[in-house]
């Protein structure tokens, strides 16, 4: 496996009047990959973001960005990592062609019209070049956002909220153009309260709430291990009691006896599998219904169950 192209450790941050925003932060991020790190307000993912592209000051720990140590090589380290931020920070007199091409020349990139043109045209920019940014829609401004972060050409881009505030078609297309940035060879870090935008998209996933991280792992392998599948039969005339071979399988009674509930498997398709086994059972024991209705659990359930176990622990 290949060294990671960011490596945290230890990384902290209290501010005055001890507010810790990151404890003890491990993560290693991989070449090539999308990473999303998820969590709610207030959990440091901002502050994350902000102590590997210089904004924010650790108080303590390491940040190794291209094998650097960010602390006494930041400035050629810097020169290659992209920021798109949360907020619209930008000149909003300047035009489109003007603020991109300052990005270019901040990180010491020669201006390069052919590449700023190549960039405007892939976000679909090209005709509100000379637009001053006032006047552009907010799903507009975002994309000069990710315009200005791609103009040096970094290898490392920081997506924070990158969708925020635009509608689900801008969305979907934005989700394209970051795809685009992976086939590229561009390593990208999200961060986002969109979970879909995370299921679509990232190859790994990590969970952080109240400056931790709980869990980093594929993305897959987080809803093979933690994913179910939940089902909810209607019989066609209550059971008392189950019979044997129906309470061999993960499932209750409810609403009087009348709704059989089955909660197993895992969100990639063993619980969808056994519930096949359980209808066919139903049958073999003579037990009529009149409906299922199945789910498999999304990155979001199981997002939302971490969070739920950790603050009840």
């Amino acid at each position: 496996m290949s060294e990671p192209i960011l490596s945290i450790r230890g990384l902290t941050k209290t501010y005055k009047g001890g507010t810790r925003a990151l404890d003890s932060v491990d993560l290693d991020i991989r070449p090539g990959e999308i990473f999303a790190l998820l969590g709610p307000n207030g959990a440091g993912k901002t502050t994350l973001i902000g102590a590997v592209c210089g904004l924010v000051r650790p108080t303590a720990g390491t940040i190794t960005a291209f094998g650097q140590d960010l602390s006494r090589d930041w400035r050629s380290a810097r020169a290659r990592i992209g920021l798109v931020p949360q907020e619209l920070a930008t000149d909003m007199f300047e035009t489109v062609w003007r603020a991109i091409a300052y990005s270019q020349g901040l990180f010491g990139k020669p201006y390069n019209a052919a590449r700023l043109e190549e960039i405007l045209k892939s976000l679909s920019l090209w005709d509100k070049k000379d637009a001053q940014i006032r006047a552009l829609s907010g799903g507009m401004k975002r994309r000069v956002l990710i315009a200005k972060a791609l103009a040096h050409e970094p290898e490392l881009l920081f997506l924070d909220e990158p969708t925020a505030g635009v509608d689900v078609e801008l969305r979907k297309d934005m989700w394209q153009q970051i795809a685009a940035l992976k086939q590229r060879g561009v390593t990208i870090i999200l961060t986002t309260h969109y979970i879909e935008e995370a299921e679509e998209m990232a190859d790994r996933v990590g969970i952080i709430q109240g400056g931790r991280i709980l869990m980093v792992d594929e993305k897959a392998a987080m809803m093979e291990r933690l994913g179910t599948t939940e089902a909810v039969i209607d019989l066609a005339a209550p059971l008392a009691v189950l019979p044997s071979e129906i309470a061999a399988f993960p499932v209750e009674l409810g609403e009087g006896g009348t709704r059989l509930i089955y909660r197993g498997g895992n969100g990639q398709g063993g619980g969808r599998a056994q519930v096949a086994q359980l209808t066919q059972a139903l049958t073999r024991a003579n037990i009529g219904y009149t409906s299922l209705d199945i789910h498999d659990s999304s990155l979001e359930d199981i997002f939302v169950g971490l969070l739920g176990e950790k603050e009840a622990a």
